[in-house]
């Protein structure tokens, strides 16, 4: 079988269930999302595995173990942002499955259990919260999201309801630590560092911490043709000195990703000059002590060009993530299993968010990138190729047969 082919043309197929032709828009817990599930359980059918959708709205598929093993978990997202790609998120459930298939046609038996965990909600585009599904099963949910509503004014707790799950007992569905042997997540790069190395898998060495800090400059507005150069207090002089020695100073610090993303200004006019400027500061890296000494720099920096342009400064952190580092052992096995059939695997951590990184407070995780061209996601030109993703097939099932746990 070609098992590249067939995950090619499984992500075409379930590409189709989506509110708008252009590209992919898959909501959770929309009709959407419930025809996806049903594609999803033939995929699970057909690896030999029961599936079941628990109270969170996650679909479960199941393949049984010697009585009495422990499971191993396999897992990613449905769900897509506004007109996205057909292979965020949903790749991973996809291959996942085929990696379970393949095995189960060579008559492998695990000598432990293995669930596909196919979740809801990664993206956090309808509702403004993500993560349920894996923070339900790490014992981490906050009943209090329930109650946040859509465009439309929908709870998630009456859109979970609609949809056959059970807002009462997404808190009990918290899972024993001691069961569980790990967890595997797959997705596309979404970046071009495999790209760069010409190599189909990477391993993920852990995901990146993220905080915001919402920035601002204070100065003095005044006519734009009336005010002295030499006196003017110009709120975005003083921003955009910053904008440019935060770029610049972030490329000196190895894995780190520093990002203004928005400027707002006051009182944005073509003949004032900017009395205030507002903008926000993201920072990500691999080492939570790294993040937090860059951040610490910034705001030396900005201090300091406040004091030269002569106008306010302050910087608030807004947002925290702290980073989740991948198991060793689960990389290394990772690693070897990669490697058998990919002449290089590069090591790489994710800037991006998963859903790993919620089920670290669950167990050890570890997390397998697939080569996409150009770099490009959450966009309808998303594509890995067919070769790409027999490879990471081939090696998850591989990983799965050498697990020594």
């Amino acid at each position: 079988m070609n098992w590249g082919q067939a995950a090619q043309d499984r992500l075409s197929e379930i590409a189709r269930h989506s509110a708008d032709p252009d590209g992919v828009t898959r909501f959770p817990f929309t009709p959407e999302h419930g025809a996806a599930l049903d594609v999803i359980r033939s995929w699970m059918s057909l690896a030999g595995m029961s599936s079941r959708m628990d109270a969170s709205g996650t679909l479960i598929g199941r393949k049984e173990g010697p009585i009495g093993s422990k499971t191993f978990l396999i897992g990613s997202h449905q769900d897509s942002v506004r007109n996205g790609g057909r292979y965020d998120g949903i790749m991973g459930i996809a291959l996942g499955c085929l990696a379970m298939q393949k095995l189960s046609d060579a008559g492998t038996e695990l000598p432990f259990s293995v669930e596909i965990l196919a979740f809801a909600d990664e993206e956090g585009v309808r509702f403004p919260t993500a993560l349920m599904g894996p923070r339900a099963l790490a014992g981490t949910f906050d009943p209090s999201v329930l109650t946040m509503t859509d465009k439309d004014g929908q709870t998630l707790g009456d859109a979970l309801t609609a949809f056959g799950g059970d807002p009462r007992k997404v808190s009990q569905l918290s899972r024993d630590p001691s069961d569980v042997l790990g967890y595997l997540e797959m997705h596309i790069e979404q970046g071009p560092v495999l790209e760069i190395e010409d190599a189909p898998l990477g391993i993920v060495t852990g995901i990146c911490g993220i905080e915001r800090n919402a920035v601002t400059f204070t100065g003095e507005t005044g006519h734009a043709g009336t005010v002295p150069m030499q006196s003017r207090r110009d709120a975005l002089v003083a921003a955009s000195g910053f904008i440019s020695e935060v770029f610049d100073a972030a490329q000196a610090v190895p894995d780190l990703r520093a990002t203004v993303g928005t400027i707002s200004l006051h009182p944005n006019v073509v003949n004032a000059v900017p009395g205030r400027a507002e903008l926000t500061l993201e920072i990500r890296s691999l080492s939570d002590a790294a993040r937090k000494s860059f951040a610490e720099v910034t705001r030396t920096m900005g201090q300091r060009i406040s004091q030269d342009r002569n106008v306010g400064f302050s910087s608030v952190r807004t947002y925290e993530q702290p980073a989740v580092p991948c198991d060793k052992d689960l990389t290394k096995t990772l690693e070897l299993a990669v490697t058998r059939s990919c002449s290089t695997a590069p090591r790489l951590p994710s800037g991006a968010t998963h859903d790993a990184s919620a089920m670290a407070d669950l167990c050890p995780i570890s997390m397998l990138f697939v080569r996409c061209r150009d770099g490009v996601s959450h966009k309808p030109e998303e594509f890995a190729s067919d070769a790409d993703m027999d490879a990471a097939i081939q090696a998850v099932a591989s990983f799965l047969t050498n697990l020594d746990l």
